[in-house]
């Protein structure tokens, strides 16, 4: 079955995530057309949805301004799945901590920005992910973490104690970057777990 997937490409790692759920896709016998979304009219033709990193500023910022914005939100409503990751969780937070920041308030959770610190700070490691079965190699750069997370929001994963991973409903937002690693199972748990794919 093929779908096509929409990599809101405002900033961040487009191409990662593109290649990304092409291999999810691959592996639970769909074909997925993976296209970039720069401006209004592409999110209504798409079956999955995918928000990458970059600075959450800038990416709320021109999510309003090219009407994108209301697009994701009709996609949410919709029902169809979503993966927002790193700047991409805090723009579909409820709050980001940041005036700056005009979030969608799709996914009930706070957040706190750069909470890892500064690029220097910059780690990865094995992460205990809820539904893998292996720990995930987790990449975190400048990354956020969630302060709290509402009723229907379910906790994925947790770093010291913190919430880096949640879902709630068709949306699944990390604040680390799975689409770093040629390990799509961040991806596949998206998209196509629990009859998340279309």
């Amino acid at each position: 079955m093929a779908l096509k997937a929409g990599v809101v490409a405002v900033q961040g790692d487009v191409s990662e995530h593109q290649r990304a759920i092409q291999r999810a896709g691959t592996a639970n016998g769909h074909d997925v057309e993976a296209v970039e979304i720069r401006q209004s009219g592409v999110v209504p033709d798409c079956d999955l949805l995918l928000i990458p990193g970059g600075e959450s500023t800038a990416i709320s910022r021109l999510l309003h301004r090219e009407g994108i914005a209301a697009e994701i939100n009709d996609h949410v409503a919709a029902g169809r799945p979503v993966l927002a990751t790193c700047a991409g969780l805090i723009v579909l937070s409820r709050d980001s901590g940041d005036e700056r920041v005009e979030t969608l308030d799709l996914l009930d959770v706070t957040v706190e920005r750069n909470a890892f610190g500064r690029q220097r700070d910059s780690f990865e490691g094995p992460l205990e992910v809820r539904g893998l079965s292996e720990p995930f190699p987790a990449v975190f750069i400048r990354a956020p973490v969630i302060d709290t997370v509402g009723d229907s929001v379910e906790m994925l994963a947790e770093f010291d104690g913190r919430p880096v991973a949640v879902r709630e409903d068709n949306i699944l937002g990390t604040a680390f970057h799975p689409e770093l690693r040629e390990d799509p199972r961040i991806h596949d748990l998206a998209f196509f777990q629990d009859g998340q794919g279309r």
